[in-house]
């Protein structure tokens, strides 16, 4: 089999983050070539290179032996290359074949549904996708706006099909025969290039393996059959850095617990099932996962904003039944959230209005029909200093903060009341090495006051940097909990295996 795509010495970075160091790939016609990292690892960064969304800052894409130059979508897919995102990219109020058209339409609108309605048509026989042409985006199934994906990029001349966490949010059935599709597409000559976490998928689909760690490609080419699935998840999350050393926190007394809870999607699909947790005052609990394992759920659930199917939620000894946001910060729950600018902050408030408006209730600054607004200032400015919020004046509307100044903000807030759980999600993303250092100190100094810190990420580095115990989700349960330090390996394993 002759090379369909290549990349030799890729760089790229955004702003001071580098997301691609010197990183290689090769996949060949008539293959299902996986490709896998952890989150973050520079995946989809490479294959938005082939796609034509970014470009490199250094080094070489060949198409069939041949340098290319893939300045935009439309050049991508003129050369062949068509990419189903992880979030797809359909316009939901329009139907399947209006969607199709505004990608490859030519010529008058009316013919050009004419023609891409036969296509359609054509390509669903052929393949065995059953899609009415008609039907509106918003209407179909998750599986349904896939397979509409997949044909919108076989329309547009796609012979090598790049698809990021395809079965992410789809049911063990309609994965298997997507999956077995791509295969059949690969026999037919096409490359078929599948990001993914899914160990189950490497083994049971994919010809040859490549994986990706801190931006750099690990290891290149091997057929999956060559590999245990430990070398894999060890190959993946690497072995551990040297860390400074902590003093461990003994477990104080248990703060939160939830029990056998369960929850959905917002697809419907099951997100956590039988799901257990117990958070002791003065430790950090971290928990590990590949991303979409839960852990966005969990978060929500903690911050009040998404309901249990079923299970129990106990905090402070007290029992919950439908616990809403306002009632959770009451007794205690304070929150970091992954999405700092949508959930965090206020963009279009001042510092000082984002500093104190979770406390407004408690007094400190007045009532709701007067407000202190001179003691606001200099408890700002008090923020401001004591954190090093830079670029910060009380004044300055948040969204003008860069984002490790903008979470140290969030920290600040966050931090300022007598918290009795601290849920931090992905507290460091998009931050560079310094901003990191004083996110990490202060959810330890949190702990050491007697808060319990619950750490959710997907870096594993930072999860045993600052964790008393740690544990694993996978399939939206607690599959391993360990006392730090614990054994990386054994809990990389944990977070891929069987998932």
């Amino acid at each position: 089999m002759s090379t369909a795509i290549e990349f030799e010495g890729v760089h790229k970075s955004f702003g001071q983050n580098a997301a691609l160091v010197d990183a290689f790939f090769s996949a060949k016609w008539g293959e299902v070539h996986a490709l896998l990292g952890e989150n973050g690892a520079g995946k989809s960064t490479l294959m938005n290179i082939a796609c034509g969304l970014y470009a490199p800052d250094k080094g070489t894409v060949k198409i069939d032996g041949e340098t290319v130059i893939i300045d935009g979508p439309q050049s991508a897919s003129g050369l062949g290359v068509g990419m189903i995102h992880q979030h797809f990219k359909l316009v939901e109020n329009m139907t399947v074949l209006e969607n199709i058209v505004l990608a490859h339409g030519t010529g008058s609108w009316r013919k050009s549904l004419q023609t891409v309605r036969e296509q359609i048509l054509n390509i669903s026989d052929e393949i065995g996708f059953n899609i009415d042409p008609d039907a509106l985006v918003n209407t179909l199934s998750v599986s349904e706006q896939q397979r509409t994906e997949i044909i919108k990029v076989l329309i547009g001349g796609a012979k090598i099909l790049i698809l990021d966490e395809p079965t992410a949010v789809l049911t063990d059935e309609e994965s298997s025969g997507l999956l077995n599709q791509l295969q059949r597409f690969a026999k037919q000559g096409k490359c078929i290039i599948l990001i993914t976490h899914k160990l189950r998928e490497v083994f049971s689909h994919a010809t040859r393996v490549t994986v990706m760690r801190g931006g750099k490609t690990v290891d290149t080419g091997k057929a999956p059959i060559d590999l245990t699935p430990k070398q894999l998840s060890q190959l993946m999350v690497g072995e551990a850095p040297e860390i400074t050393h902590i003093t461990h926190s003994p477990p104080g007394e248990i703060v939160l617990e939830l029990s056998k809870v369960a929850a959905n999607r917002d697809n419907g699909l099951p997100a956590l099932d039988n799901f257990d947790l117990k958070l002791c005052a003065g430790q950090v609990f971290g928990l590990a996962g590949v991303g979409g394992n839960g852990q966005t759920e969990l978060a929500e659930i903690l911050m009040g904003v998404r309901s249990m199917n079923s299970g129990e939620f106990h905090l402070n000894g007290k029992k919950l039944a439908k616990p809403s946001t306002k009632q959770l910060r009451g007794l205690g729950i304070t929150c970091v959230p992954a999405e700092r600018y949508v959930y965090g902050l206020a963009g279009d408030l001042s510092v000082m209005e984002n500093c104190v408006i979770t406390h407004l209730k408690s007094g400190q600054f007045g009532n709701f029909s007067w407000t202190n607004k001179r003691a606001i200032y200099k408890a700002t400015r008090q923020a401001i200093s004591k954190n090093e919020i830079h670029g910060a004046e009380p004044r300055t509307r948040a969204r003008l903060l860069s984002g490790g100044n903008a979470q140290k903000l969030v920290l600040a807030r966050e931090l300022s009341g007598n918290a009795k759980v601290l849920l931090a999600h992905s507290p460091t993303r998009g931050l560079d090495v310094r901003a990191c250092t004083a996110v990490h100190e202060a959810l330890r100094e949190s702990a050491q006051k007697g808060t319990a810190v619950l750490l959710l990420s997907e870096d594993l580095d930072e999860i045993f940097a600052i964790s008393d115990r740690i544990g694993v989700i996978n399939n939206g349960k607690i599959v391993g909990v360990f006392d730090a330090p614990a054994d990386r390996r054994e809990i990389g394993h944990l977070m891929v295996s069987n998932n």
